[in-house]
């Protein structure tokens, strides 16, 4: 008989052996594990060099943008300031004419008193804060002399005019106000980037720096082939512009029916070689003075800062920020770039160098680096955004 026997418990069979519950369980236990481990990774792992060469990357690159912004609010509080500022001081003098002009109006309704000119209650009126109500009485203004018409129009004229401009003050304290605020919210990104960045970096063993540095300068050694590669190209199109000049010189003796104009385009060239030959070499003498964010010399730059302070020392004045840099000029093909022609960077347009020739440019990079001559492609091709030639 088979009663006596109890049953085998259910299992299940793993290459040909069955096994028991509390075996599958536990290997279901593992499979689950491996899985859960394949689907994410665990949050002690190490993330990769590339991933943090990225994640710094655009840690720099967020500092640079709020850099930007951080320039924008610091010359728009500055401009503010001063606008404040003059309202400020011309309500002030507003004030003291307006005081005058309320004195000679008491002084007319004192003597209009005394003579039983005006009711007793007239200097009243005229000295009180408002007293256009009373004014506009005939019989008052009837008894007025044209003199004293006249005191009454301006000091009406000049209350007006002095109410505005302190509305004008006003408003402009809270434009100032507003400015400040996001001069202080932008400070304050571009230090919580950066310090990201160096705890990143901090984390880093030396054997992992190196690595890093090697990574870096096979970016570089990319940027400069790129570089040399357009330098080839412009020569080349250069080549072929001299080739087509002599050839149509020699088609004819005579100038060309718009030789005025070619006059008047090389002269316009010459002026501006002129100038961006004293734009680079103020640009060559700043290298080696390190990225400070919002800085414009002449100790450190940051990389708007360096550009504008470089054409200013050609003379020719060009905006603080990127943003309305990128405007302040001809834009033109990257292929017909020339020396001292500004190169911005990225959709957002937050980085800005100053094109040198042969595919580089100087430049201030980035918080941690130097004023330096380096590829415009030190960030890829797609960084690139335009070119612009700024006189």
């Amino acid at each position: 008989m088979a009663s006596h026997r109890k049953s085998r418990p259910a299992g299940t069979r793993v290459a040909g052996i069955r096994t028991p519950a509390l075996a599958t369980a536990a290997l279901t236990s593992v499979a689950l594990l491996s899985q859960t481990a394949n689907a994410s990774p665990s949050t002690d792992d190490k993330p990769s060099l590339e991933e943090v060469e990225k994640k710094v990357d655009d840690l720099y690159r967020q500092a640079e943008s709020a850099t930007e912004k951080y320039n924008s609010a610091k010359d728009k509080t500055t401009k503010q300031r001063k606008r404040v500022d003059t309202l400020l001081d011309d309500v002030a003098k507003r004030t003291q004419k307006l005081n005058e002009a309320r004195e000679e109006l008491g002084r007319n309704a004192a003597a209009q008193y005394r003579t039983g000119a005006a009711a007793p209650d007239t200097a009243t009126f005229l000295l009180a804060d408002n007293p256009q109500d009373y004014f506009d009485q005939t019989q008052l203004m009837d008894r007025m002399t044209g003199r004293q018409k006249e005191s009454v129009d301006d000091y009406f004229t000049q209350q007006s005019e002095t109410m505005e401009k302190r509305r004008e003050a006003t408003q402009s304290l809270e434009t100032l106000t507003d400015s400040q605020n996001d001069l202080k919210s932008a400070k304050a990104t571009v230090q919580q980037k950066l310090s990201d960045a160096r705890e990143l970096l901090s984390k880093l063993t030396a054997e992992e720096k190196a690595r890093l540095a090697a990574i870096e300068k096979r970016k570089q050694e990319e940027a400069a082939r790129k570089a040399a590669e357009l330098a080839r190209q412009q020569a080349e199109a250069e080549r072929q512009r001299q080739e087509a000049a002599a050839a149509q010189q020699q088609e004819s003796t005579q100038p060309p029916a718009d030789s005025g104009t070619s006059d008047s385009s090389s002269s316009s060239d010459s002026s501006y070689a002129t100038k961006a030959e004293k734009t680079l070499a103020f640009a060559r003498s700043q290298i080696g003075k390190p990225y400070v964010w919002g800085a414009t010399g002449p100790d450190s730059y940051d990389c708007s800062g360096l550009t504008q302070a470089a054409w200013k020392a050609a003379g020719v004045d060009i905006p603080r920020v990127t943003y309305d840099q990128v405007n302040a000029g001809t834009t033109v093909p990257l292929s017909s770039a020339q020396p001292g022609d500004l190169v911005f960077f990225y959709d957002d347009v937050t980085h800005v160098g100053i094109y040198i020739g042969n595919g580089m440019m100087i430049h201030a990079p980035k918080p941690g680096a130097y004023v330096r001559e380096e590829s415009i492609y030190y960030d890829g091709e797609s960084s690139i955004h335009s070119v612009v030639r700024p006189a």
